[in-house]
């Protein structure tokens, strides 16, 4: 579907260009935007590799396990229905700090795992289980102490002050993480009066 759209727009634009005489700047709006595109993944292949290689010897060093304990109990509080040991837990907690470092390429592969675990303990397996559920909306407000890739970005295209977006990003992301918390907790409890 968002190949169609893409398309859609694209031979619109070239078109309403071709009929008010603006296909030359069209197109060389093109070409300087490839250009920044390229600019953007090389900047951002640096960034990516760095903290990337951080988090590998994070791993390696045992910090992220260390960090991983000491945001158990609130994952246990989060996810009360996978046992504290299980390898989901792991997972779990290893997405979460990624987030936390604004590592959100770093973040996807233990989310995928987290889930493949969660999965295992799920006795529905046509249905996402409250975890799964959990997960999914905690995952998705991505609590962030350092937005690594809006830095980045503000850097490549020459912000004053790159980093004065970690307020605000902090602000923002604790917001909509207590607020799909809280919203997931509410239909937990629903949910439970509803069947008994």
């Amino acid at each position: 579907m968002l190949n169609y759209l893409w398309a859609g727009m694209i031979f619109w634009g070239i078109l309403t260009a071709a009929f008010t005489g603006n296909l030359e700047a069209a197109t060389n709006g093109a070409i300087d935007s490839a250009k920044e595109a390229v600019n953007v993944i090389i900047v951002m292949a640096g960034v990516l590799s760095m903290w990337t290689g951080l988090m590998k010897i994070g791993e390696r060093s045992g910090l992220i396990d260390l960090m991983a304990e000491k945001i158990m109990p609130f994952l246990r509080f989060l996810f009360p229905d996978v046992p504290p040991k299980h390898k989901a837990m792991k997972h779990i907690a290893t997405n979460v700090i990624a987030n936390m470092l604004g590592l959100g390429w770093a973040a996807t592969p233990a989310g995928l795992l987290a889930m493949k675990e969660l999965q295992t303990l799920n006795p529905e397996k046509d249905k996402a289980s409250r975890a799964m559920c959990m997960f999914m909306v905690f995952n998705m407000s991505s609590l962030q102490l350092v937005s690594v890739n809006i830095i980045a970005y503000r850097s490549q295209f020459n912000s004053a002050n790159p980093s004065e977006i970690i307020g605000p990003g902090l602000f923002a992301t604790l917001v909509s993480t207590i607020t799909g918390i809280a919203v997931i907790k509410i239909i937990e409890v629903r949910y439970r009066k509803c069947r008994y």
